[in-house]
């Protein structure tokens, strides 16, 4: 099949060594990252006529491509997602004329995506503080400073001005913001574990606190993940990670306070998951890991077994506020499934 495309925006992709055997697949690997395409879109792309190999248009995503083979994308202009006020229930924390804390539920977006127009954390947002928002930060992120996952619950802080939203971002830029997460986690990474002090990222420092030192970027054949990368490559992580609790000796689970130094997707799932403690739940980073039949009550098993989302909570967040210079500080308690996670593990 052949034929020529319209005026248009396109980018070129080389296809880079050991592709994928499908379109679609090598496509989702070696677009640049910053152009944000799902492989869903992508196939969409494809199915549309709009990717060639040099006058030939790759109509299929089971096509074949080589190495060093040049592709054009023609992009459309991206779908539109109407911002709305809904009235969606916040548990506000803290509120004033520059910024509101809130502490988000898991299972809520937090700004719309195409695969998430409404229902969402800024749509939220925008009913309870009204014209407050409007243009802060930007027509589709308005407020929004940082973000995380939807199924992680815990605190967000949000601006409602200009400059509470310079400064927040600042502080996030800096690394100088306080975030600490609860995490149920497989495995108890000790300190006196061998195989830890043997990984090149991992080191602990006083106080049992383990410090994971890994760059991380967009995984290379599944563009919906991240992934550990090597040194030089990526963009620079830290996490750092502290035993609160361990359950099932000798290791069975564990509950972690995780702090961020560096707040990239996916972070703390990601690290956790690469040193062989992956969070509890998580359907992406966990894998079929499994708890010990013999070291843990079947009730105990169950929990595990059933539990819903990745096992992860933003439990404090701390800033100096962008206006006042007051330092503040938050603290959300474990939900409630975590919280009978914990109770069964604990059995």
């Amino acid at each position: 099949m052949s034929g020529t495309f319209e005026a248009s925006e396109e980018i070129t992709v080389e296809v880079q060594a050991d592709p994928p055997s499908r379109l679609d697949k090598a496509l989702a690997r070696d677009v640049p990252e910053g152009r944000g395409l799902s492989r869903s879109r992508l196939v969409k792309l494809i199915e549309g006529g709009d990717v060639r190999r040099g006058a030939e248009v790759l109509a299929s995503p089971k096509a074949r491509v080589a190495e060093g083979d040049v592709l054009t994308l023609r992009l459309g202009a991206p779908e539109e997602v109407a911002l709305l006020p809904e009235a969606i229930p916040l548990e506000v924390v803290h509120e004033d004329a520059e910024l509101i804390v809130v502490n988000k539920p898991a299972g809520v977006v937090v700004h719309p995506a195409p695969g998430s127009p409404s229902g969402t954390l800024v749509n939220a947002l925008l009913h309870h503080c009204g014209d407050s928002l409007s243009g802060i930060g930007g027509e589709k992120r308005p407020g929004i400073v940082h973000r995380i996952d939807k199924e992680t619950s815990g605190l967000l802080v949000v601006a409602k001005s200009d400059r509470a939203h310079q400064g927040l971002a600042a502080q996030f830029a800096a690394h100088s913001v306080d975030r600490i997460y609860d995490a149920l986690v497989y495995g108890v990474p000790e300190a006196s574990d061998p195989r830890l002090r043997g990984l090149p990222m991992v080191r602990f420092e006083p106080g049992g606190v383990m410090c994971l030192r890994a760059p991380i970027a967009r995984h290379r054949t599944d563009r919906q993940k991240q992934a550990v990368v090597a040194e030089g490559q990526g963009r620079h992580a830290v996490t750092r990670a502290r035993v609160e609790a361990r359950f099932g000796a000798p290791a069975g689970a564990a509950h972690l306070a995780c702090w961020l130094e560096t707040g990239r997707t996916h972070q703390i799932r990601v690290h956790l998951a690469h040193i062989g403690h992956a969070l509890i739940g998580d359907p992406v980073y966990g894998g079929r890991k499994r708890l010990s039949t013999k070291s843990f009550q079947k009730s105990a098993l169950e929990a595990v077994d059933q539990f819903p989302r990745q096992a992860l909570h933003a439990r404090t967040l701390g800033f100096v506020h962008p206006v006042t210079g007051e330092t503040l500080s938050f603290a959300a308690p474990m939900p409630a499934d975590m919280a009978d996670l914990l109770t069964a593990l604990s059995a």
